[in-house]
């Protein structure tokens, strides 16, 4: 190995290092702590201080550049949605759609919908009453219920944009929007087929229901009745099916429309304006304005930009840690560690394509957060695979799936889902969400290999 080369590897090492010790035992953010992880690899690296400046602030900005206004409207639809009642909508029409004893299918498709343009951590609060009167009046575990909905949500919020997560890791590997949603929809079926029979199984072991008065949760031998839930459902004002799930249908239409146009090589007029309508940032505004139009007309305008800008508070991290992993990507780049190490990997059988796999699997094991997980896979594999013979949206949801595995007490949403479900043990809790989210994580292994060799 060349000095270069082991300067740049060291320099690398050691800012990965930082990176995962100020997330884990400091006080700062990890938005910071990429910073400063890129500054030391880049200066460690052998670059020069200017230029490791020049790097970090234009991969910031050009990582923005290209899907930051995406995300703040996507926030902004998905809270509409929140508010309305029109994610709650969507949840009970499929359980009407599925019929008796398909439950499970149905919350789980219901997440899989929901978690598009809605956070998860969200999503499951949303969707948790929908999840207890279901349990109470059907008799079904609330546990089977609750891990089908968790597991349809994970699948679409770890890989399908304008999800910030994976829209921030297109961004990182420069590939488009629209073929990443395809394939991330793709990807997701068998992910929430083998949810739903893990939940189905640990419902079975952990038997609980909620209480009458639906404050606490007990363990019962006789299942209820599911038509007083219909009545119920009925009687609430939500909006339409309709109505509800078009803000989400139209940009993927929209957005699909597009990328097979561009896909098919046409041009004309025509395809100039397919290209524009169905551009991630106009196919999310429209989608935007027909939530805001269609879900919104009786609310003050007052309430409907107070909403809308609860959903941006939570869009300012995303975009703060997306772009910082961006310029830890540009410092590997311009330093020349991600060729260095694309070099020694592409010697070695280890398919290219599972390099941000494993590397989001590493640090979602060591610090919790699957969007953190996955931009920093992102950021760090992106400029190594980048002469490599891969497909590089293959790559991209490599590094959203990766970041999946072993939900566990560092995850926020590991306590939402226990928490909601009445879990209080520790090997139950482990049974409820751990587990789960690493079946996930295997079938889309599985699943990555199987794909990236029919057609990678």
């Amino acid at each position: 190995m060349e000095v270069s080369g082991a300067q740049m590897i060291i320099g690398l090492i050691i800012g990965i290092f930082v990176l995962i010790m100020l997330v884990l035992k400091t006080k700062i953010h990890a938005f910071v702590a990429l910073l400063i992880a890129a500054s030391i690899t880049g200066l460690i690296g052998g670059m020069a201080p200017p230029d490791v400046i020049g790097a970090i602030t234009f991969g910031f900005g050009d990582t923005l550049s290209t899907i930051g206004i995406v995300i703040g409207l996507g926030v902004m639809m998905g809270r509409v949605l929140e508010v309305s009642g029109a994610a709650e909508r969507m949840a009970y029409t499929f359980i009407k759609w599925l019929g008796k004893k398909k439950e499970e299918w149905a919350m789980a498709l219901a997440g899989y919908v929901v978690s598009i343009p809605i956070f998860v951590d969200s999503a499951f609060v949303i969707l948790m009453p929908l999840v207890k009167a279901l349990s109470s009046k059907t008799g079904k575990s609330v546990v089977s219920l609750g891990v089908a909905l968790g597991v349809g949500l994970t699948a679409t919020h770890h890989v399908v944009p304008p999800t910030p997560g994976p829209l921030g890791v297109a961004g990182i590997f420069e590939i488009d929007v629209g073929l990443m949603l395809l394939w991330g929809l793709i990807f997701g079926i068998p992910i929430i087929i083998s949810g739903v029979f893990y939940a189905k199984w640990i419902g079975k072991r952990i038997h609980q229901v909620p209480t009458e008065d639906g404050l606490d949760f007990v363990r019962p031998d006789h299942p209820k009745n599911l038509e007083e839930y219909y009545e119920l459902q009925e009687s609430k004002d939500l909006p339409g099916f309709g109505i509800s799930v078009a803000p989400i249908i139209v940009p993927v239409i929209l957005i699909f429309l597009n990328t097979t146009i561009d896909g098919l090589g046409m041009e004309g007029a025509f395809a100039n304006y397919a290209a524009f309508f169905g551009s991630p940032v106009i196919a999310v505004a429209i989608g935007l304005i027909i939530a805001i139009y269609g879900l919104f007309n009786k609310v003050r305008q007052s309430d409907a930009m107070e909403r809308m800008e609860e959903g941006m508070q939570t869009a300012g991290i995303i975009l703060l840690v997306t772009g910082a992993g961006g310029a830890l990507g540009q410092v590997l780049r311009e330093s020349g560690s991600g060729d260095f190490i694309g070099e020694q990997i592409a010697s070695t059988p280890l398919p290219p394509v599972l390099i941000p796999f494993f590397i989001a699997t590493v640090v979602r094991l060591i610090q919790g957060s699957g969007t953190v997980a996955m931009i920093t896979g992102a950021s760090i594999s992106a400029p190594i695979i980048a002469g490599m013979d891969v497909n590089m949206v293959f790559a991209a949801i490599a590094a959203t799936l990766g970041s999946t595995v072993f939900s566990y007490f560092n995850d926020s949403l590991f306590w939402v889902v226990n928490r909601m479900l009445g879990i209080k043990n520790v090997k139950e809790q482990l049974l409820v969400w751990s587990v789960p989210t690493t079946i996930a994580w295997f079938v889309s292994l599985i699943m990555l290999v199987v794909v990236n060799g029919l057609f990678g």
